[in-house]
This record gives structure tokens, C-alpha cells and sequence, in this order.
């Protein structure tokens, strides 16, 4: 069984996070995987840099072009991943934009995943038609699931189709703003959360933009699986370092 239905099936609430590979330092990446695991996080999502993110606030803009600028590649993440399942168990998913996937090859990369333990994909811009289409095989051949996002703008005839295609969980985005961009949810959001769950769907959501305290984690968590926070978590890094990280997750958990 893939890593993360394992985790999906525990009985908790599951903390994600997400970070940007090869920042603050380009060889960053494996030492705050570990430390995330060894503090407690539940699924971890490696941010892979690109020059023209569509979703992202101006935090995890700035950690993508910080990462470039240190030199990260999609090749050298594979690199500096390629013994990762020697200390971690936890699942880990790779978030990026489909371009520089493309680019390296769509089944070459989705044979790296497996072969360095890559549980699943989120590509925020690959359409789900495109996907199933095209590159639904593949991701299945290698045991790669691909997590589609849901908004509070997606209709239910489109939630619907997201959770039939689905294997795993539904990224459940909590607002149509970019990430980073919020300090609480009203009203509106929670209904959207209820709305969602009273669906009954499949797949269990995880909710991300906007968590970044104890407060929202368990707002979001109210009516979902899990939360994942991003931009907080990277301000953390950024403001404190790595040394700081289980600080970060003590304020959550």
C-alpha cells in the first residue's frame, strides 16, 4: 500500500508541511525532511522551485527564487533524495508546476519517484482532463499518486469527477487568494469546509492556504483529514533556521 493511504487510514488529524527544496541553503533539503519527521509531521510536501508559480504568495515566491538562485534543479533534488528512505518513513510528495516536469521526461520522472520512495504528485497547472488522458497510466504504472486541488469556486459535478479519479487525498484549497495570504477563516470558508464534508466523498481532504497557528489547524481540521501549512513554515525557516523547526511544530501539534 502506498505510504499515504497508510497514513490517511490513521486515527488522527494529520499535519503536513510543505517547503521549498534547496532553501534556505541549497543542501537544506534531506536535514529538514528528517527533522520534520523526527518532530512529529505527519506527510511532508518538497516544494520544487519554478521561475513563474501561479499559486503561490509572495513567501513561497521568494523561497522558489532563493532556491534557484542556489542552484536547485529537479536533477539535483533527485540527487540529494536518492538515499531518503534510509531515515524516513513518512510519506513525501513532490509539489510543483508541470513545465519543468515536462521538461525532464514525464515517465522518467515518475520512475526517479519511485525508485528514491516518492509517494505522490501535486501539479497544481495539469488540468485533470489532460491527466487522465494522457499520464494516468504512467503515474499508475509507478505507483505515483497525483493529488488533485479542489476551491470554493470548483463546481460539485467537477468535486465529484476529482474524487472518482482520485486515489488518495483531495487538496482542498481554502480560499481562492494565493498562499500565504490570510490569518484566520470566516465565515464563508467554514461553510465551504461543512459543504464539502457533508459530501461524503471518496478521498478525505486535507486543507491548505491560510493555516499557520494552532487556531487554524484545528478550524481547518474540523471538518477534514489534515492541514497543511506552507508559507508560516517557511517565514520560520527563513526568520530562525533549521534549528528552530521543532519550535514550529510544537505551536501546532
Amino acid at each position: 500500500m502506498n505510504r499515504i493511504n497508510q497514513k490517511l487510514s490513521d486515527n488522527k488529524k494529520l499535519l503536513s508541511l510543505y517547503f521549498t527544496a534547496g532553501f534556505p541553503n541549497l543542501n537544506d533539503t534531506v536535514t529538514i525532511i528528517e527533522e520534520l519527521e523526527r518532530n512529529g509531521v505527519d506527510m511532508i510536501e518538497i516544494g520544487l522551485p519554478f521561475s513563474d508559480p501561479l499559486a503561490d504568495g509572495p513567501t513561497i515566491q521568494a523561497s522558489s527564487t532563493q532556491a534557484l538562485e542556489n542552484g536547485m534543479t529537479t536533477k539535483l533534488l533527485f540527487e540529494q533524495l536518492k538515499d531518503i528512505r534510509k531515515t524516513v518513513k513518512i510519506p513525501l510528495i513532490i509539489m510543483g508546476y508541470f513545465n519543468p516536469i515536462l521538461q525532464f521526461g514525464i515517465e522518467t520522472f515518475c520512475a526517479k519517484c519511485a525508485e528514491i520512495g516518492i509517494d505522490g504528485l501535486i501539479i497544481p497547472d495539469l488540468p485533470i482532463d489532460i491527466y487522465v488522458e494522457n499520464y494516468q497510466s504512467t503515474f499508475e504504472k509507478y505507483g505515483i499518486l497525483n493529488v488533485f486541488l479542489i476551491t470554493p469556486q470548483t463546481s460539485e459535478e467537477r468535486i465529484l469527477y476529482i474524487d472518482k479519479i482520485s486515489n488518495g487525498f483531495i487538496y482542498m484549497v481554502s480560499s481562492s487568494s494565493v498562499t500565504g495570504n490570510q490569518s484566520g477563516f470566516g465565515e464563508d470558508q467554514q461553510q465551504y469546509f461543512k459543504r464539502i464534508a457533508e459530501m461524503n466523498l471518496t478521498n478525505p481532504q486535507i486543507i491548505g492556504f491560510g493555516i499557520n497557528d494552532k487556531k487554524t489547524f484545528n478550524e481547518a481540521t474540523q471538518y477534514a483529514k489534515g492541514a497543511i501549512i506552507g508559507s508560516a513554515f517557511i517565514k520560520h525557516l527563513s526568520d530562525n533556521g533549521i534549528s528552530a523547526i521543532k519550535t514550529f511544530i510544537q505551536k501546532i501539534n
